[in-house]
């Protein structure tokens, strides 16, 4: 079964409620009218009983005159067959009528709705009708007086069997016909009109609609993100559900983006390390064959100069492989650091404690500038000494002998500057946009990029809320800065 729309259901609904409504409507219009009936009939009514209890000579001091009674009944049932005349005792006993036989359900009528017509309550008052045993109707009544004493009453129904018999008839073939004809007019226009407005009501929904189903990805960027509606100071649900979903829509591209942008570097990571372990492994490979060719051919020298160079690209080979390892584990969000207060100049002290012999090999020298009374830094220390280490093994490696390797620490806001510093050659201006990023393998030079070892000292800062920046000072040399917090 197909699914109505919201502009069906809402009409539907709507039409339910309208017809219900109607129905209600006309049945207190019709109760409304029969009230008002009966309320004009019994007023058209009032002298009524009494002109008949005056004029007419229905009992003496001997009691009811039958006679009289019964001559009575007739003229006035021949006058207005809808009324019906009823004789009552002082006690509310029906003691005269001109009911055929077995209509009369009744023998008593109450006297409480007669004392109050006669008191002059609100009109319409309903008594019992004595042809029908819970029936009430428009009725008036008048005291017979004997000698100035009550007597009895004089007791007309209004609006008795003949009249019902006769507004049933009437009602069936033109009342109800017109009801039903009205119902169904009111119904027609509401739906019509129902229709009209909600379609207009729920046209911002459709056009949101519509531009939800156009929200799609096209290529390697969705489709441009929703426009927020005008400010034209509608305030309504739709307009707020247009703005949520335009800012909806704004982030769903920046993160289509932004998971583009990673599977792209994914890609370009694994075209990297395919790069990276091909020359080293090529190498290993290669020496190790010639071990195994010309095992028999080569002096003992010779041998452990190829198994040095052997050994020598395994450790490359490793160091890499642990590099990247390390580099995929930060970038997977798995590794948070594991923050605690600590001093940073004793972490720098032993850092470049380490490295003094390197730099000796290479005829480097390696210093520090420490000023005194520096604020103790909030970090992981395993990652920041991981940072340094990284930083000082770059510059070792790549600056000429004669270079001066400085780390310098000095205290800025509510924090530690850090700067790795060397007199070395420097790092070319086209390399230095792609510093920190890994650059396709295909048609890449060796020194393209910065490395895994200045990629890993950029993720581990960021997970510091910090960031590393190559600082130009106007001298020779290179200068990397970073900053750690105290809290």
């Amino acid at each position: 079964m197909k699914r109505l729309s919201l502009t069906q259901r809402l009409s539907l609904v709507f039409a339910v409620l309208l017809l219900a409504c109607s129905g209600i409507s006309l049945l207190f219009q019709i109760r409304a009218a029969a009230r008002h009936e009966q309320e004009v009939v019994q007023q058209l009514s009032s002298g009524l009983a009494a002109h008949i209890a005056g004029t007419a000579q229905l009992m003496d001091a001997s009691g009811w005159k039958p006679d009289a009674v019964r001559d009575l009944f007739d003229k006035l049932m021949a006058v207005n067959p809808a009324v019906e005349l009823y004789l009552l005792d002082p006690d509310g006993r029906i003691v005269g009528h001109a009911a055929p036989p077995g209509r009369l359900v009744r023998d008593r009528v109450d006297l409480a709705p007669v004392r109050r017509l006669m008191a002059g309550a609100e009109l319409p008052i309903l008594g019992d009708d004595p042809r029908g045993a819970d029936a009430h109707k428009v009725f008036n009544a008048a005291p017979v007086r004997v000698d100035g004493k009550e007597a009895g009453y004089v007791y007309v129904i209004l609006q008795g069997e003949t009249h019902d018999a006769l507004a049933a008839g009437l009602a069936r073939h033109s009342v109800w016909r017109m009801t039903g004809l009205a119902m169904g007019l009111v119904a027609l226009l509401g739906l019509i009109m129902g229709l009209v407005a909600f379609r207009l009501i729920t046209r911002p929904l459709r056009a949101l609609a519509d531009t939800v189903r156009s929200f799609d990805a096209a290529g390697d960027a969705p489709v441009a993100p929703l426009e927020p509606p005008p400010d034209d100071g509608r305030r309504d649900e739709i307009a707020t559900l247009r703005a949520a979903f335009a800012q909806m829509s704004r982030r769903i591209a920046e993160q289509w983006r932004e998971l583009t942008r990673q599977d792209q570097q994914r890609r370009e990571l694994v075209a990297n390390i395919s790069h990276d372990l091909r020359t080293p492994l090529t190498s290993l490979h290669g020496y190790l064959e010639t071990l195994r060719v010309k095992d028999g051919l080569l002096t003992q020298a010779e041998r452990h100069r190829y198994l040095d160079i052997a050994l020598d690209q395994s450790r490359k080979v490793g160091v890499l492989a642990q590099a990247l390892f390390e580099l995929a584990r930060l970038e997977s969000g798995l590794v948070q650091p594991e923050r605690e207060t600590f001093a940073l100049p004793d972490l720098v002290q032993d850092v470049v404690q380490k490295f003094e012999l390197a730099a000796e090999a290479r005829g480097q020298r390696l210093q520090t500038e420490i000023p005194p009374a520096l604020p103790q830094v909030h970090a992981d220390i395993a990652m920041i000494e991981r940072v340094l280490t990284n930083l000082l093994d770059n510059a070792i490696r790549h600056n000429p002998p004669g270079t001066r390797i400085t780390v310098g620490l000095a205290a800025a806001g509510n924090g530690v500057r850090i700067d790795v510093r060397d007199t070395g050659a420097g790092i070319p201006e086209a390399l230095r946009p792609r510093l920190f990023k890994r650059i396709p393998a295909w048609g890449r030079k060796a020194q393209d990029s910065g490395g895994l070892g200045l990629m890993i000292v950029q993720r581990m800062l960021a997970l510091h809320g910090s960031d590393i920046r190559l600082v130009d000072e106007g001298g020779p040399g290179t200068v990397f800065r970073f900053r750690l917090g105290t809290d």
